[in-house]
């Protein structure tokens, strides 16, 4: 059997777009992970499967390179996006994609730069979920043999936001699966490294639930800026640099968070499944 594929980017955390309204595919899991392999296969983070939708303009369910769901993707959904608007499957400005952490509206602002409401970030610990009461706010962590404050928020999908120094040194290989796995988190979570730069700027690497260290992620974007505001390190509106570029963060006083970025397609294909 054989399915058409596009290859996407977001800052280099990479995606393959899969279309999916009119067929089914037996065995997706399984299918993603020999998909994903670099080697052996076409090689990326995470799938992003179109489905249609009865409340919104498409459903994206996301998977990730292991074979796990995601509930939301920041660059994947921009890049969602521009594939829908570089097809013309729908011509409007603003978008309502439905995903497992709800409908997620993002908003063309230029040839290549899309803005997304990301909704309100939760604290609620039962919300997150994470094994706590209330909420999580530098909370002792044990990991082999460092223990780390943490800052547990969620963007739709878990995340859990450690600040370090020396970050382009700092073992994230070692630590980010540590925590990921963690009992404390009922369904794993993503783990953001984070580093003050000043009250405009911070630096971030991230290891991602599923995928492992990846040069991106949007929704990781979003919980460092919020953690670190909550922190008093930052203003509200602050630009995250990762690995892979910037992406400009804004938590306005409605409460949602805006976040702007780009989104590239790399190539078309076929692959054999």
């Amino acid at each position: 059997m054989e399915i058409k594929f596009t290859k996407m980017h977001g800052l280099g955390n990479d995606f393959i777009v899969i279309d999916l309204r009119k067929r089914g595919l037996r065995n997706l899991p399984s299918v993603v992970r020999r998909l994903s392999d670099r080697r052996f296969g076409i090689g990326f983070d995470q799938a992003l499967i179109m489905r249609g939708s009865k409340k919104a303009d498409f459903r994206m369910d996301i998977y990730n390179s292991d074979g796990g769901r995601a509930e939301m993707c920041g660059n994947g959904i921009r890049c969602f996006a521009r594939y829908i608007w570089e097809r013309e499957l729908n011509r409007k400005a603003e978008l309502k994609i439905e995903t497992m952490a709800g409908i997620i509206t993002p908003l063309r602002v230029g040839k290549n730069l899309i803005r997304v409401n990301m909704g309100r970030p939760l604290f609620e610990a039962g919300l997150i979920p994470v094994r706590a009461k209330g909420s999580v706010i530098d909370r002792p962590l044990k990991a082999g043999d460092r223990r780390f404050d943490i800052i547990c928020v969620s963007m739709g999908n878990p995340h859990c936001v450690v600040f370090v120094k020396g970050l382009d040194r700092f073992p994230v290989g070692r630590y980010g699966p540590l925590i990921e796995k963690d009992r404390f988190f009922p369904q794993r979570t993503n783990v953001e490294f984070v580093e003050v730069v000043n009250k405009k700027n911070i630096r971030m690497r991230v290891w991602e639930r599923g995928s492992g260290e990846t040069p991106a992620c949007g929704t990781g974007a979003c919980a460092a800026a919020v953690a670190s505001h909550l922190k008093g390190f930052t203003r509200r509106s602050v630009r995250v640099t990762l690995k892979g570029g910037s992406l400009k963060i804004d938590w306005a006083k409605d409460g949602h968070i805006y976040m702007t970025g780009p989104a590239e397609e790399v190539f078309e294909g076929t692959a054999v499944v």
